[in-house]
């Protein structure tokens, strides 16, 4: 076992208590501490982030005639052009998330993990508490929200960075798509706790909506900084990185040996372009790009949709349509486990991306025309359509980016996987930012227009990884590893 790294500030917690130390605790115990940690860390994000979508068609315009002077609105948002300002809310948030992921990812590789997360979980929590302080205080500026949500955005940006990085200093490669694919069920598992908190509170007045999901974040982050280990060196264990390297390249470095492996502490971290030159990078950050465009129109629109068109001929209430859009997020945990495991059973992450991705389209065809006939029916084909759209979202942005940060051509070095994970998320969230915009535009022309985008969008994203998808069929025949190969040999 080698020894701890005196640079690393260990996380107090495990001052505090000592039997959290090794020898007293195994690798096995921190591994899944440190998945245990970052999946509750993200999971605040993603809850803290859900309230704006649940409180839509309070601050927005009603078309309905049953909707009484209690509900007229809130201004700036309850206007004729409401659905508008709220596409701009929507905008404002997740552009600034977008380029701060970029410059997150490039800090996070130069930091301490811990407490760079920290930082951004207590400043977003922070600011979601201030965007519903403006229900108590009778806030009406555009100017005030709008600000809100750009500095919520660069906080809220270093979140992913950084758990992902700590999951990859953790785990190897093996099994690393069905281990990501539980652990990202984070994403689905923060909605579901954002929308039942966020609705159940709202009757109470939309500001509660926010406060609450921004007090777990800051509670989470005081744990999140008391008990995260970012690596195994920290505690003196050794990287599966290193294990991982030391197979692939043994033909190459016998001489080298365990012990010779360079660490990663010493390499430097990589510059932003030279990550986007590295194999699979550009493809499968654009593929994303369209694929989040999908999931964030659903994660920001859906309760709004769901109030407005109805189901059985009925008119849904704020809570109720609340609390059904998270049967979506059910489907995006079963979705992500399902792309996880598939993908390491056949070792192709862009065949399953592009598997998923074209089931994906006849399905939201399935879910416009008949998801409003009855409950049933609704809920049946939202389910589906969750698993289906958020499987290759969750897939590259999990272990795809993982994979590409710690891939063998940069040497095993751990220094690059924030950069690229920033990278190919942040491209997706730059659609993810587009997606909302264009459905508040375009919603007010009719719901098959947005569906129609939709659908367009994910056929572009499955578009972007053929090539990498024949690649990969290519190199499993040639290897022989896929069945039908042996029975046409």
């Amino acid at each position: 076992m080698l020894q701890p790294q005196e640079a690393q500030i260990l996380a107090p917690g495990l001052n505090f208590f000592p039997t959290l130390k090794p020898p007293n605790k195994t690798l096995s115990f921190h591994r899944i501490s440190a998945l245990v940690i970052t999946f509750f860390a993200y999971a605040s994000f993603h809850a803290s982030r859900k309230p704006s979508s649940i409180v839509k068609s309070v601050l927005g315009p009603s078309k309905s005639a049953q909707v009484s002077l209690e509900e007229t609105g809130w201004a700036p948002f309850n206007g004729p052009d409401g659905t508008h300002r709220l596409g701009e809310l929507d905008l404002a948030f997740l552009t600034s998330y977008a380029l701060g992921m970029y410059f997150a990812g490039h800090v996070g590789d130069r930091i301490d993990l811990r407490l760079f997360l920290v930082f951004g979980m207590m400043g977003s929590g922070l600011l979601t508490v201030v965007f519903g302080f403006g229900y108590w205080f009778s806030v009406h500026l555009l100017v005030y929200y709008i600000a809100v949500q750009i500095l919520c955005g660069l906080f809220q940006s270093i979140g992913w960075p950084c758990v992902v990085s700590v999951v990859g200093n953790w785990f190897g490669k093996e099994k690393r798509g069905l281990i990501m694919g539980l652990w990202n069920s984070h994403t689905s598992v923060g909605n579901i706790v954002g929308s039942v908190v966020a609705s159940a509170v709202l009757e109470f007045g939309w500001g509660w909506s926010f406060v609450l999901p921004g007090l777990l974040l800051i509670f989470v982050g005081v744990f999140v900084f008391l008990f995260l280990v970012v690596r195994p060196e920290d505690l003196g264990f050794e990287a599966p990185a290193k294990e991982v390297e030391m197979h692939e390249e043994k033909a190459e470095n016998e001489e080298v040996g365990l012990l010779g492996v360079e660490s990663s502490d010493s390499l430097e971290a990589i510059g932003f372009l030279q990550a986007w030159r590295l194999p699979g990078v550009a493809p499968f950050a654009f593929c994303l790009f369209f694929s989040k465009l999908v999931a964030y129109t659903f994660l920001y629109w859906l309760p709004f949709y769901l109030r407005h068109t109805g189901v059985a001929g009925k008119q849904l209430s704020h809570k109720t349509a609340g609390i059904l859009s998270i049967v979506f997020d059910f489907g995006g945990v079963l979705g992500g486990i399902l792309a996880g495991l598939i993908s390491d059973l056949i070792e192709a992450r862009a065949v399953t991306s592009v598997a998923f991705l074209l089931l994906s389209i006849p399905s939201l065809i399935l879910y416009r025309a008949y998801g409003s006939l009855s409950m049933v029916s609704n809920i049946a084909l939202m389910f589906l359509s969750g698993l289906l759209v958020n499987a290759p979202y969750s897939l590259i942005t999990t272990a795809v980016a993982a994979d590409l940060g710690t891939q063998v051509s940069i040497k095993g070095n751990s220094r690059a996987l924030a950069t690229v994970t920033a990278i190919i998320d942040g491209t997706g969230s730059v659609g993810a930012a587009l997606g909302p915009l264009l459905a508040g535009y375009i919603s007010t022309r009719g719901w098959n227009s947005v569906f129609l985008i939709l659908i367009g969008s994910i056929l572009l994203a499955a578009l972007l990884l053929i090539c990498v998808a024949k690649t990969e069929i290519q190199q499993k025949l040639n290897e022989g590893k896929w069945v039908w190969n042996s029975m046409t040999s």
